[in-house]
C-alpha cells in the first residue's frame, strides 16, 4: 500500500493536480507568502493556547496535546496534527486554518483524517473536532460521521490510482484556486 500524509486529503480536495506534481512529475515547489505567514500564525497560536481555557470549545476541562505525529498501517496514511484536547476520556482533533472564507470542504476533510489517525491511536472512537478559524479567533465543531470516514477511503483509493496510473487529473472546475496555487506554472492547459 503506498503511504500518504493527511495533507494530501486535502490538496487532492483542492485540486487532485496537486497530487499528480508531489508524487507522479515532482516539481519544485513555490514557497508562498501565503504559507510563510501560516507557519508564523500557528506558532502564535500554540502560544496563546497553552494559556487559554477550553470554554471556547465548549468543554469544561481537559488537556492539550500540541503536534502529536500520527500514523495508521491500516490506512496507510501519516500526519501530525496541530492539536489535540483530551476531555473526559474522548479525543479531539483541532487544526489551525489561517482563511478568510470559513471552513471549507478540504480543511474538513483532513479534520476527519486526523480524527480517524486519533481513533487508531487511541483505539476509541472519536466523535467530533474542530477547525481553528485564526483570523476569526473561532473553532467550528464538525462530526465525525461514517460517510465522512468513507468519503476520506475513497479519497485515499482516487489518490493510490493517480499515482499507480500517472496520469494527469483533469483541471480544477474553480479556476480561482488556480491563481495562489504553488504549482500554477506547471499546469499548461490552465489559463
Amino acid at each position: 500500500m503506498i503511504k500518504l500524509r493527511v495533507t494530501d486529503v486535502k490538496q487532492y480536495i483542492y485540486c487532485p493536480r496537486i497530487i499528480y506534481f508531489t508524487y507522479v512529475c515532482p516539481v519544485e515547489k513555490k514557497i508562498t507568502r501565503k504559507m510563510e505567514y501560516g507557519k508564523e500564525e500557528h506558532l502564535e497560536l500554540d502560544r496563546l493556547e497553552k494559556r487559554r481555557t477550553f470554554k471556547r470549545y465548549s468543554l469544561s476541562e481537559g488537556e492539550r496535546r500540541f503536534h502529536q505525529y500520527l500514523r495508521s498501517e491500516r490506512l496507510g496514511l501519516e500526519g501530525k496534527l496541530d492539536m489535540h484536547i483530551v476531555s473526559e476520556g474522548e479525543y479531539f482533533p483541532v487544526e489551525f486554518k489561517h482563511t478568510r472564507k470559513g471552513p471549507s470542504l478540504n480543511h474538513k476533510y483532513q479534520l476527519v483524517s486526523y480524527a480517524m489517525l486519533l481513533e487508531d491511536y487511541y483505539n476509541k472512537p472519536v466523535r467530533y473536532g474542530f477547525l481553528y478559524i485564526i483570523p476569526e479567533k473561532t473553532p467550528y465543531p464538525i462530526q465525525i460521521t461514517p460517510n465522512a470516514r468513507i468519503f476520506v477511503k475513497d479519497v485515499l483509493e482516487k489518490i493510490r490510482e493517480i499515482i499507480l496510473k500517472e496520469r494527469i487529473p483533469r483541471p480544477n472546475q474553480h479556476k480561482g484556486r488556480c491563481t495562489d496555487c504553488e504549482y500554477r506554472n506547471y499546469c499548461g492547459d490552465v489559463s
